[in-house]
């Protein structure tokens, strides 16, 4: 028997949450609701989901601060988190995801929508299906055992920021623009916004540590991944410059 997703609702009103599990329910999921973190943590604890369902308004921490601390723990560390708020500024949005958010959506929301934002989300948990190996100058990425190193030390990627980065050392030295890297790696998902690559840009700079200079901002055009990085120039347009 297919087991069914696990999705943690991590939603403070009732009847937002009753009407979250229902949907849930009806359309091939395992939905799991708590109205507080500390409650979330206790489920994190006894099973971990497969998606968790984080509005940002909660009583006690806020959902951005349990954000941050399951990223921070080697358990949580991959489990796609899907923002619930009424924020809808792009500030908020950005907050959001600078959090640890996968996605960022806004109340209120289609039910037709939030199924697809699980979907794929759960899509870009899933692994590659090509197991190859890619190395470009001293970075190494193998699909098939899911690692990264620099030098010979391995790195610690998030998945989808793992997937971003095999399909940019798969298609090395060439510039892509956020288009084309949201339909490559989130797929024909007509939601995510193309701020949400700058973002996934930024974490994975950050994971790559020394050799995030490899990747590069390619101002009024996109990103780039080479093996012989500009000095000097590696982030600095992430915030400031559109493709």
């Amino acid at each position: 028997m297919r087991k069914l997703p696990r999705v943690l609702v991590v939603e403070d009103e009732p009847s937002i949450a009753e009407l979250i599990a229902v949907n849930l329910r009806h359309n091939g999921f395992a939905p799991t609701v708590v109205f507080d973190g500390a409650a979330a943590q206790r489920e994190i604890d006894a099973v971990l989901p497969d998606v968790i369902l984080l509005d940002w308004m909660l009583p006690g921490e806020s959902g951005a601060t349990l954000a941050r601390q399951w990223r921070k723990q080697e358990r949580t560390r991959t489990v796609p988190i899907l923002m619930l708020t009424a924020r809808s500024d792009e500030s908020d949005k950005v907050q959001g995801l600078d959090a640890g958010a996968d996605d960022y959506i806004t109340k209120p929301f289609s039910t037709q929508e939030l199924l697809a934002r699980i979907r794929a989300v759960l899509r870009r948990r899933a692994p590659e299906i090509v197991n190859d190996s890619v190395q470009i100058g001293e970075l190494t990425l193998d699909a098939a055992t899911y690692r990264v190193s620099f030098r010979g030390k391995e790195l610690k990627v998030g998945p989808t920021e793992f997937k971003l980065l095999h399909y940019l050392m798969k298609h090395a030295e060439r510039v892509h623009t956020r288009g084309t890297l949201l339909d490559k790696i989130w797929g024909d998902h007509v939601f995510i916004e193309e701020r949400t690559v700058d973002v996934h840009v930024k974490r994975l700079r950050e994971s790559l540590g020394e050799a995030s200079a490899m990747v590069e901002t390619v101002r009024g055009a996109g990103y780039r991944l080479t093996a012989q990085p500009s000095s000097g120039k590696t982030a600095s347009a992430d915030s400031s410059s559109s493709a």
